[in-house]
């Protein structure tokens, strides 16, 4: 379902993850890329499985993402190629999953227990949405003002599989002086540009640089996977939801 952008949603509240860099706890870093460490010696992948811990859940972020990169094939992105990865959190994942899993269960079928009967087509085609080609940081995209898209409507980028995504960054006001205030990036799906029709993600740390390109992590607490669960689920379901003893089986 559309969702249209109001002013309200302009207001920069960024839930900062403090262990995503165990040098990087300044806050300007945290928002907008500033004087903190922001290299990670290792791969994108890497990067993801450090802040994955199995012996402590607490601080687990990515261990949902980290499987979905596996059943959908695509580990070699994260290893190998130069991108820039929109990162979304085990948070975000597991809501629209659940999401799937409830409309799955009123259709009269078992729950959903293992991501894995979930179709690896699926996952490949929503994970390729957080995925651009080349390296991006901050500094590299143009202001967006979502009151003003005319004047400041970021720039579209074409993702890794191949659909239209806007990136922009938001500046913030400080003092009342527009415009001067903290910077952060918005990734947004397009519905139609022309009148603000975007459904956004905002970034919560931004700029993290591994060998192998940049992540931005987004903000866990209102961004579902896919941006859009519905679809998401609708998606899932007409691809086919494979029975979980197929995978007991062989396992």
């Amino acid at each position: 379902m559309k969702s249209k952008i109001k002013i309200w949603q302009l207001v920069i509240a960024v839930i900062t993850i403090p262990i995503f860099m165990s040098n990087c706890t300044n806050d300007s870093y945290l928002i907008d890329g500033g004087k903190s460490n922001p290299y990670y010696d290792g791969t994108i992948m890497e990067f993801l499985q450090s802040r994955s811990p199995k012996d402590d859940p607490k601080n687990d972020y990515f261990s949902d993402l980290i499987e979905i990169i596996r059943l959908a094939n695509m580990e070699e992105v994260f290893e190998e190629e130069n991108v820039t990865f929109f990162a979304p959190t085990n948070w975000s994942i597991r809501r629209s999953v659940a999401l799937l899993n409830k409309m799955w269960y009123q259709m009269g079928n078992d729950s959903i227990k293992n991501l894995k009967q979930i179709k690896p087509s699926v996952w490949r085609e929503y994970l390729s949405m957080y995925i651009l080609k080349d390296k991006y940081t901050l500094k590299d995209i143009p202001q967006i003002d979502t009151t003003a898209i005319a004047a400041y409507p970021g720039q579209t980028f074409i993702t890794y599989g191949g659909l239209p995504m806007n990136v922009g960054v938001v500046y913030g006001d400080a003092n009342g002086v527009k415009y001067v205030g903290p910077r952060q990036i918005l990734y947004s799906y397009i519905y139609d540009i022309t009148v603000s029709d975007l459904k956004n993600a905002y970034v919560a740390t931004s700029d993290i640089q591994p060998k192998n390109g940049v992540v931005h992590v987004l903000r866990m607490t209102d961004h579902d996977f896919g941006f859009d669960r519905r679809l998401f689920a609708l998606k899932a379901i007409e691809e086919g939801i494979d029975e979980l003893s197929q995978f007991n089986k062989t396992e």
